[in-house]
C-alpha cells in the first residue's frame, strides 16, 4: 500500500480508503471488524464513514457504522488510523437535527465522537450543501471545532464547484480553517460531474480528492454484460438505467485489459481511477473479507499510457 498527502496538507493517507456505508446494512455487523482488520494488515489507514450511515435501512437509527468503527477502533493504535466522518443529514425528528447550522454541527460532532469512541476526528466533512444556512456560520462552527482540537482537517462532499470556491474564498477572507478535501461522485461512467470544473479547482487550490462509487455501484464489477437481465429487488435493478451501449463498451475495454494483465474488471477500473489527476484515495465498499481480497488486487501495479488512453477514449464525455 502506498500513501499520499491529502491535498496540500501534511496528512498521509493510504491510496485506498475503506468506506463504511454498508456496515450494519448490507454488510452484517459481525463482518465489519474482520474487514477492517485485513484492510489495516494490507497497509490501509484511511476509513470513511458518516453519522447517517445507514439510517435509511429498516431497523437502523443512523450512527451504526460509526458505532461499529468505534468499537473496532478501541483495538487499534489510534494515531495509526485516519478517521473521516460527515455531518449534514437528518439524525433525529427535531427541526435542528439536520443541516449545517452551528447548533447541528456542534451537536453532531459530539455525537460522532461518542460513537467513534475517540476524542478527535481526523477529517470532518460536510455531507452536502445546506442552502438554508449562511456559509460563514457553517465555516466558523467548523473552525471552532478545529481550534478546540476535536477535528484535525475539514472536507466537503457533493458541493457545486462555485460553492466550493465560495467556501475557499470565505475561509481565506476570515482566516478560518478551510476545506482541504473533496469527496465527489466519480468513476469511469460518471466523469463529467467532477472533471468539468471540480478537478481544476482541486488541482489549483490543493484539495485532496477521495471519490465515492469508484466502481459505479457495482456496474464495473464485471458482472453486468450485454444480455444480462436484472431482477427487480436486486442490486442490479438499481443499475438498469446504466445498462446502455456506451457503458458496455467501457466494460469491454476493461475486460480486454483485465485478461491481458491477469486482473479482474473491477481491479482495472480501480487502477484507472487511482491514476487520474488530483485523485488521492478512492473510497471502496466491502461487505466481506473475500471482497477486500479482490479490491487489494488493484494495488501494486499501473496501467500503461496506452491502456489509460483506451479507457479515457471509450468513456469520454461531451464538452
Amino acid at each position: 500500500m502506498e500513501y499520499k498527502h491529502l491535498g496540500r496538507t501534511g496528512l498521509k493517507v493510504s491510496e485506498i480508503c475503506m468506506g463504511s456505508m454498508s456496515f450494519g446494512w448490507t454488510a452484517p455487523r459481525e463482518n465489519c471488524a474482520p474487514v477492517l482488520d485485513v484492510f489495516v494488515e494490507a497497509g490501509g489507514n484511511f476509513i470513511d464513514t458518516a453519522d447517517v450511515y445507514s439510517r435509511w435501512a429498516e431497523g437502523n437509527p443512523g450512527g451504526v457504522a460509526e458505532e461499529l468503527i468505534g468499537t473496532w477502533l478501541t483495538t487499534q493504535p489510534r494515531d495509526r488510523i485516519v478517521i473521516a466522518t460527515k455531518v449534514r443529514g437528518q439524525m433525529g425528528d427535531g427541526p435542528n437535527d439536520q443541516g449545517l447550522s452551528r447548533k447541528h454541527i456542534v451537536a453532531a460532532c459530539e455525537a460522532s465522537l461518542r460513537r467513534l469512541q475517540t476524542d478527535y476526528i481526523d477529517l470532518y466533512q460536510t455531507h452536502s450543501w445546506d442552502e438554508h444556512t449562511p456559509l460563514d456560520e457553517t465555516l466558523r462552527a467548523l473552525d471552532d471545532l478545529v481550534q478546540a482540537g476535536k477535528v484535525r482537517y475539514l472536507g466537503c462532499s457533493n458541493l457545486p464547484a462555485w460553492h466550493l470556491m465560495e467556501a475557499l474564498w470565505t475561509s481565506e477572507k476570515h482566516n478560518l480553517a478551510r476545506y482541504d478535501c473533496l469527496q465527489p461522485h466519480y468513476n469511469l461512467v460518471h466523469r463529467a460531474e467532477f472533471e468539468r470544473e471540480h478537478r481544476a479547482v482541486c488541482l489549483k487550490y490543493g484539495l485532496g480528492v477521495i471519490p465515492y462509487s469508484p466502481i459505479a455501484g457495482g456496474l464495473l464489477s464485471g458482472k453486468y454484460r450485454r444480455g444480462v437481465k436484472v431482477q427487480e429487488g436486486t442490486r442490479g435493478w438499481n443499475l438498469r438505467h446504466a445498462l446502455i451501449e456506451k457503458n458496455f463498451s467501457i466494460i469491454d475495454n476493461l475486460d480486454e485489459i483485465a485478461h491481458a494483465r491477469g486482473k479482474t474488471v473491477l481491479q482495472v477500473a480501480l487502477a484507472w481511477i487511482m491514476q487520474q489527476p488530483a485523485i488521492t484515495s478512492p473510497i471502496i465498499g466491502v461487505n466481506t473479507v473475500e471482497q477486500w481480497k479482490e479490491m487489494e488486487g488493484a494495488l501494486g501495479w499501473k496501467l500503461s499510457e496506452e491502456e489509460l488512453s483506451r479507457l479515457n477514449e471509450s468513456s469520454k464525455w461531451e464538452e
